[in-house]
């Protein structure tokens, strides 16, 4: 948010000494105070916004500026998300399509299963929407299979993340192929060869290890199946958990078709094209999912319009604290960024005399700690390195090796400015410290084994 008449007269020292002093005081407050961590990121929003000097009649709207935007992208998929979620679980639909995996991958591979199907699912899907509609199923191969739910769980939220980050048609690569002017082709090759090894090590064989360290039961957030004598089939689960991916990939990719110039400006501005892209808007998407479940799994098992609605009901009520905090969370996030903190350190880094490749990494990963906003982090990096990249006369895989480098960048190091941090926490029912112990590293794995992978690529690149 830009005050209109306010400019930040601190320097780079003072704000990046008030924003280290935010964060560790938010740890105190919930880790060894055990203040709600809502309650704690109000207090410290305020607190960092007096402090950086925002003007006093402007610190509100600061505040519920981040929190509103946050909850835009957040409430309505994690709410729709859950109902689909919590009437998946209660059909027994869930337990179904564990029980499939479970026999066609075996016990021993069920984490590589989950892994290998939200990598799939997180092709078009954005990481918050594939989280909520594939935790059903990992909660249910987690109480099948026993253990801690860190061994089910952590292979597909890696699998959504890393997806997210790397990969088009999702925004971050795609904005940072916009500012280095790469080919989105090139980036998809790139992106898939940094994302699967950073996937399997940071999620896979992390989640092994994190499991076998971390004793986590398998939360009740999203309820549990009872005795269920008429569960829906397999591929009526399979459907709807395709459904919303089908329906999210006519968003992404015809976006992405309109952008790269593939689809002609006179073909994107027709109205059919338009409502095809709305239908694929991941709310919309989720809500015509939401429907249709409802009449072919509630209704094919005898269920009346009543008990399906207390169904929906009692979804709700659980994901409330896991939307305010994760909203409060980005409330933090939004104070920090209008206090121009992001500005100060762009000013720092700019400077920097080292390679672009590593230019780019470190910028976003600076940005990531400070600010917390993944795409905000990818934003400012790719634009302060755009001008070295134009000039450098890299090839088309170099620029696409850059933009993952960039992109891995903004995903290290996840913590209490980020909602993600937030949202995963409560989802999988993870106090602080356990959430820095898993989803903290897990990403962090991610950002520098994905930034290796894409400056060998880069080097390879400049030899052919």
């Amino acid at each position: 948010m830009e005050i209109e008449g306010w400019s930040q007269t601190l320097t780079a020292g003072p704000l990046l000494l008030i924003a280290a002093a935010a964060i560790a005081v938010l740890l105190v407050l919930i880790i060894k105070f055990r203040v709600h961590a809502f309650l704690a990121l109000i207090i410290i929003s305020a607190l960092t916004a007096f402090a950086t000097g925002i003007p006093t009649d402007q610190v509100v709207p600061v505040m519920l500026d981040g929190f509103g935007k946050t909850l835009a992208s957040v409430a309505l998929l994690v709410g729709l998300g859950a109902m689909l979620g919590r009437l998946l679980e209660t059909s027994g639909g869930a337990q179904v399509l564990a029980d499939r995996l479970i026999q066609a991958f075996g016990e021993k591979r069920a984490p590589l299963a989950l892994g290998v199907a939200s990598l799939l699912f997180g092709f078009p899907i954005f990481f918050d929407a594939g989280l909520v509609v594939m935790l059903p199923v990992v909660f249910s191969v987690a109480r099948r299979l026993g253990g801690s739910v860190l061994t089910y769980a952590l292979p597909a939220v890696g699998a959504f993340s890393v997806m997210h980050v790397f990969l088009p048609p999702h925004p971050g690569p795609v904005t940072a192929a916009t500012f280095f002017e790469a080919n989105v082709g090139y980036i998809i090759l790139v992106g898939l060869i940094c994302a699967i090894p950073a996937w399997y090590i940071s999620s896979y064989l992390f989640g092994k290890i994190a499991g076998r360290r971390i004793d986590l039961p398998v939360p009740s957030i999203l309820g549990r199946a009872e005795d269920v004598s008429n569960p829906p089939k397999v591929g009526t689960v399979v459907a709807m958990l395709l459904l919303p991916m089908v329906l999210i990939f006519l968003n992404t990719g015809l976006g992405t078709l309109a952008k790269s110039g593939a689809v002609s400006k006179d073909t994107a501005s027709q109205t059919w094209f338009q409502l095809l892209r709305a239908l694929g808007e991941t709310p919309i998407a989720l809500t015509v999912t939401l429907i249709i479940a409802a009449l072919t799994i509630g209704r094919a098992r005898g269920l009346s319009g009543s008990a399906i609605e207390k169904t929906f009901e009692s979804a709700l009520g659980p994901v409330c604290s896991v939307i305010l905090i994760t909203g409060a969370g980005g409330m933090f996030g939004g104070v920090l960024r209008t206090s121009g903190i992001g500005a100060a350190l762009e000013d720092v880094l700019s400077d920097l005399g080292i390679p672009v490749i590593l230019a780019g990494f470190l910028i976003a990963a600076v940005m990531r700690v400070a600010q917390g906003s993944a795409t905000v982090a990818l934003t400012t990096a790719a634009g302060l390195v755009a001008p070295a990249v134009l000039a450098g006369g890299y090839n088309g895989i170099q620029l696409a090796a850059v933009v993952v480098a960039v992109a891995a960048g903004s995903v290290v190091l996840s913590h209490v400015n980020d909602s993600g941090f937030w949202l995963v926490g409560r989802f999988l029912e993870m106090d602080v410290r356990t959430t820095f112990k898993t989803w903290t590293v897990l990403e962090t794995i991610i950002g520098v084994v994905g930034f290796a992978l894409a400056a060998v690529v880069f080097a390879v690149a400049g030899l052919v």
